[in-house]
């Protein structure tokens, strides 16, 4: 019962402000000028690939500016890699089970890389959404193309993350320096931890694809959601804030996308209503992002859904119906792997001769 009632305060309760804004204001900068240049030019549809690009801003937030360069460069290759592969397969038509696969299989690649350079957000989970995003939509643009606006947007967002630097020059010495090599202990963590990845993305795309829905790869976007806790109460509570924040975002998207009296875009022109709202909602998701998931998550659902309908419209009530389904799906299977698949033994007592195993909370 104890246990029921600190859960539900988690759920609603919002962590201390630290330094929230500056980081949401570099977020919503590093997306807002590439999106804003493709709405001049006349291309939104091409905003999703940008976007993509321009998450790079998300990682490094409280860091100093060389530790924070060198973390956003390594998420920028975990991101970019996400949309290369991801368009590609969609220039091949490359969907279904082909998409399930490959997937999940870099899920479990990109856990262990996170891990390794100590990535912050944990998780390949940014990387694996611009995978089955990008291969998702069909592709506007030749395939280098594609690849090259989520390249420049991300080198504009690392731009935007050193800016400080001119006006703050918080360089510390031997801040950046390569990660130490894991030991037996931990590299085995790392090897359990990517194995819920695999297992968690493959099983919730499996579902997706069983189910006949056209958006599997939400589902398993989901699933990877949990597996970034770092313990099993907390990879519990990401779970629920994903699928209760979702499902509040449907609402707003519904409000969007769905004609009457409170649809921005009966009064404005609808590409820039979504390209804005997109922008503010961005810089909404980070503002609580380290401080409350479940909101985070309000706001992050209308900007994947809005990016989405920019790239390929489709039926709203399809769109947010699909949504829903793949979130809960995806959520609750990756819950059940972490509450499954751990590591051999739980931690006992350690003694000098009798060290403690390793779980994916004891990763760097």
């Amino acid at each position: 019962m104890r246990k029921l009632l600190s859960l539900a305060r988690d759920l609603h309760s919002i962590g201390p402000a630290n330094n929230d804004r500056l980081s949401a204001v570099r977020v919503a900068l590093s997306v807002a000028i590439p999106t804003l240049f493709l709405l001049a030019i006349g291309r939104p549809e091409l905003t999703l690939y940008a976007v993509f690009g321009g998450l790079t801003a998300m990682y490094g937030r409280n860091e100093s500016h060389q530790l924070r360069l060198r973390h956003q460069l390594q998420a920028a290759v975990v991101l970019l890699f996400g949309v290369t592969v991801g368009t590609f397969l969609a220039v091949n038509h490359i969907h279904s089970w082909g998409l399930v696969a490959v997937e999940a299989v870099l899920a479990g690649v990109g856990s262990v890389y996170s891990d390794r350079v100590r990535l912050k957000p944990n998780g390949p989970f940014f990387g694996v959404l611009a995978l089955g995003a990008c291969a998702s939509v069909p592709v506007a643009v030749p395939f280098g193309v594609a690849v090259l606006i989520a390249a420049a947007s991300a080198s504009f967002s690392l731009l935007v993350g050193f800016s400080g630097w001119i006006r703050v020059r918080a360089w510390k010495s031997g801040a950046v320096r390569y990660a130490p090599a894991l030991t037996p202990r931990l590299r085995q963590a790392a090897v359990v931890h990517a194995a819920r990845y695999v297992t968690a993305v493959g099983a919730a795309g499996a579902v997706g694809v069983l189910s006949g829905s056209g958006y599997p790869h939400w589902a398993m976007a989901a699933a990877a959601v949990p597996l970034a806790g770092a313990d099993m109460p907390s990879a519990v509570n990401r779970g629920i804030h994903r699928i209760v924040g979702t499902f509040l975002g449907l609402g707003v998207v519904a409000v969007v996308l769905f004609p009457g009296p409170l649809s921005p875009v009966r009064y404005l022109p609808a590409t820039l209503v979504l390209v804005a709202l997109v922008i503010i909602c961005q810089f909404c998701t980070e503002l609580f992002m380290t401080r409350h998931y479940g909101w985070a998550m309000v706001f992050f659902t209308p900007v994947i859904l809005l990016m989405t309908e920019l790239a390929s419209p489709v039926d709203p009530g399809r769109l947010l119906a699909e949504r829903a389904a793949e979130t809960l799906v995806g959520a609750l299977t990756g819950i059940a792997v972490v509450v499954f698949i751990r590591s051999r033994k739980r931690r006992p007592r350690t003694t000098p001769g009798n060290p403690a195993p390793a779980s994916s909370a004891d990763l760097p």
